[in-house]
This record gives C-alpha cells, structure tokens and sequence, in this order.
C-alpha cells in the first residue's frame, strides 16, 4: 500500500534522525559517535527482521508477551549500557538537556496513527490515544526544549512535567496496543485489532522507536534528579 511505503520512510527517518542525535550525544570522538550509531543500527536491523519474519505475531510467533519483551529489553540493554560504560555515563551527565528533550519532535508523527484509525486498520481505544498523546508530546517537545536551553534549572518544574506525561503517554500507548492485539494478554475484542503493530513497517514503532524514546525520557529524570543543568545561556 502506498501509506505504508510513506510511513516506512517516515519511521525509517525518524528513527535515523534519533540515532543520528544520539551518536552525537554520546559520542567523545569520532570513533565513539561511530560505535553508538553502529550499534543502535544494529538494532533496528533486528526490529526489521523481526517485523519480516513475523516472529511477533500471534498466528506465526510468540504475540504480545513477545512484544513486550521486545519493547523492556532494549531499554535494559540501553539503561545497563550507558551506566556501565564511563564515557557513556559522562555523556549522560553532559549532554544538554534540551537535546534529550528535543528529539521527541518527532512524535508529532503520531498523526499516522489516527489515519490507521481513520482507514478501519487499528482500534479505539488504542489509536486515538496512542495519536493524540505523541501530537501532543511532540508539540510541546520544541517549546520545552526551548525553555530548558535558555532558563535552565528555571525551567526544571516545566520539564519534568511534560516528561512525565511523555512517559505515561508512550506507556498507555503501548498497555492499550497489547491487550487489543491478539494472544493471551488481550482483553478488547474490537475488530480491526492492533496485529499490524508486529508487521513492517509498524513493528519501528514498538520495537524501536518506543523503547529509544522511553530512554531518553528516563535519561530526563536522571538529569532532573541529578541537577546536570549545562544548558542555561
């Protein structure tokens, strides 16, 4: 379908424009940039052969259990990554927060959700909140950011709200997306389902995107627990 070949190049930018951002965050040299982007490439090649092979579906795979470990996983990985590693850590420490915070523009993207909707291929109430909450997530993402860069510590009441409701969103998002897809854990029955979510190229989202951005919302709340404020000008 044409929609569906638009919204691969969209998650697959998207997620590029992550990547890219992060590499640079984290990366002291070169080198380090290099590894950072080769590594969370890696992943997303893995999210892709997944969604491809339908290993998460619930007719061919191991459904929703699956799913969610494909979203917990990764943050683990990532979490235990960065505190592990001093020069990650340092980077954790350093890198300007409206950065962290920025990088979540990209869920005004959630729009694509509502048209799914709108087209009869995912249900309510899954889609709508999952659509309108990244809209509004993502709006609001520049403007933080903005008030972070230039107040600082200032602005530490306005960030750690709109992280909160950032993170609730995505966790809603995906509570909602689990118990209407088909497998053990599901408990609306409405038709069309949330099936598609574990197929190219919508698997990008839970797979990848979600527990990337997760992360980085968790990075926030380190940062705003810690006082790392180096952004103030």
């Amino acid at each position: 379908m044409e929609f569906d070949l638009l919204a691969s190049i969209e998650l697959t930018t998207s997620a590029a424009i992550a990547v890219s951002v992060l590499a640079v965050g984290f990366g002291e040299n070169a080198g380090a940039r290099l590894r950072v982007a080769s590594r969370l490439t890696l992943w997303f090649v893995v999210v892709v052969i997944m969604a491809a092979t339908k290993v998460l579906t619930y007719e061919y795979g191991v459904g929703s259990p699956g799913l969610g470990v494909a979203v917990l996983l990764p943050m683990v990985i990532l979490g235990v990554g960065v505190l592990r590693s001093p020069s990650l850590r340092r980077a954790l420490q350093t890198i300007p927060l409206s950065l962290f915070i920025g990088i979540h523009v990209i869920r005004i993207l959630g729009v694509t959700f509502l048209i799914l909707y709108a087209a009869g291929r995912l249900p309510a109430p899954f889609a709508p909140v999952a659509g309108w909450g990244d809209i509004a997530v993502g709006l609001a993402a520049g403007p933080v950011a903005w008030a972070v860069f230039r107040n600082g510590a200032a602005a530490r009441l306005k960030a750690l709200v709109w992280n909160t409701l950032g993170l609730l969103d995505l966790i809603v998002a995906i509570g909602l997306g689990v118990v209407s897809s088909p497998g053990p854990l599901q408990l609306i029955f409405k038709e069309p389902g949330s099936a598609i979510m574990t197929t190219l190229p919508w698997l990008l989202i839970p797979g990848f995107l979600v527990p990337l951005l997760a992360a980085t919302h968790l990075a926030v709340f380190y940062r705003l627990k810690h006082g790392f404020f180096p952004d103030a000008r």
